[in-house]
């Protein structure tokens, strides 16, 4: 007999996997032969640099890299990370104390609400976001209190429309820009009204900086801890996963308030060994290195963005082009959810998008797509929407 195991509560509580019916779809249509044009994963095409690729083979070579590595990361990775956050944003970091590790940046991001938060405490989540930061709020045992994005705001949440009494009760917040999903940036006006809420709320920030490299039209993201009293109130996630297209190579860090990079790193040593040393070597490589390689990769997206936006543009909508990240988000037309047209769209088209309610429920009445094929591949893409689903309305 097959004994049965009844899941910890925490994990009933995770929100369901909307992502599997997509699945599932997307497997009948391979089935049936469909050519399918995926524009719903935020993972880049790109390769790898092969300078990077070549740093691994070498450091894998070494004895010396194939031992247990600090469960905090190399004093060398982590200097060569305040190294690049001082050329890049002008941010002084100590390498001993503000910058830790991580397996990729998502595991700091879930790893941070076990550090500070008890169950039933409040959590200052966006909506929509990455599922990660309610997700693990959710694992901590906390309540997320979700703050609308909306375009009228350019998708930055309004920190004066959070009653004071959850403001009061609140222990962190999440945000993450350049956005994902909604491609929206923040402002140095914006990030000093968060460290002042921060501080008013004696409040933990976590800003989510994955895609600040990624940005067109001369545009620079900001780094949060660039703004004055940022180090006071909180701390930022960031990676070489979208810089460097080294997602699956999962190695990143955490910067920015000592106490919490201290704590955060105290929490890693009782569950992970660290990240394998050549890892932290070839990542390195590409942080000590020269721009040149992101610009050609952010050239690449930002032909591609034009491309899509020109296509969606010509059957209706009326599209301005986001200034960073891979991702353009896309209001439905008329007559449809965000479900509904997902489905649409790859029933008439062969086409995948991603509903938008996979980030939120602020997300009914979008869909994301993600610049991750070729420019030819989204033209086709375009093409087929056109021929299948004719002139959107709204």
């Amino acid at each position: 007999m097959t004994l049965q195991f009844e899941e910890a509560t925490r994990v009933k509580n995770l929100p369901a996997y909307l992502f599997a019916r997509i699945e599932k779809l997307l497997d009948e249509k391979r089935e049936a032969g469909v050519d399918i044009i995926s524009l719903g994963i935020g993972d880049p095409d790109l390769p790898t640099p092969d300078y990077i690729i070549d740093e691994l083979k070498k450091e894998a070579e070494k004895g010396g890299n194939h031992r247990y590595p600090s469960s905090v990361g190399m004093i060398e990775y982590r200097k060569s990370v305040a190294d690049w956050y001082k050329r890049r944003f002008g941010v002084d970091l100590d390498p001993q104390s503000e910058v830790v590790s991580l397996v990729g940046s998502k595991e700091g991001i879930a790893h941070i609400s076990w550090c500070y938060l008890n169950p039933g405490d409040t959590v200052l989540v966006p909506d929509p976001a990455y599922p990660v930061y309610s997700g693990g709020s959710i694992l901590a045992g906390a309540e997320p209190y979700y703050i609308p994005l909306k375009a009228e705001n350019d998708f930055l949440p309004e920190l004066n429309a959070i009653p004071a009494d959850v403001a009061k009760k609140a222990k962190m917040i999440f945000l993450n820009y350049p956005n994902n999903p909604t491609g929206a940036v923040a402002t140095e006006e914006f990030y000093k009204e968060l460290v002042a809420f921060a501080k008013e709320y004696n409040i933990l920030v976590c800003h989510d900086a994955a895609y600040s490299e990624i940005a067109f039209d001369g545009y620079k993201p900001l780094s949060f801890l660039e703004i004055p009293g940022a180090k006071d109130v909180g701390i930022e996630f960031h990676s070489v996963s979208k810089t460097f297209n080294m997602t699956g190579w999962r190695i990143g860090w955490a910067v920015g308030n000592p106490d919490v990079v201290g704590t955060l790193g105290r929490l890693k040593s009782n569950l992970d060994s660290g990240q394998f040393e050549a890892v932290q070597f070839a990542a390195m490589k590409g942080l000590d290195g020269t721009d040149d390689f992101v610009k050609e990769m952010c050239n690449v997206y930002q032909e591609r963005r034009d491309v899509l936006i020109e296509g969606l543009n010509d059957m209706g909508w009326n599209l301005e082009k986001p200034k960073s990240t891979f991702y353009v988000w896309v209001p439905v037309p008329s007559g449809y959810t965000s479900e509904s047209f997902m489905e649409a769209v790859l029933d008439k088209a062969g086409v995948v998008v991603t509903p938008g309610t996979g980030y939120g429920v602020q997300g009914q009445g979008y869909f994301r797509v993600a610049l991750t094929v070729s420019k030819e591949r989204i033209q086709e893409a375009m093409q087929r929407i056109k021929d299948n689903l004719g002139a959107v309305k709204f």
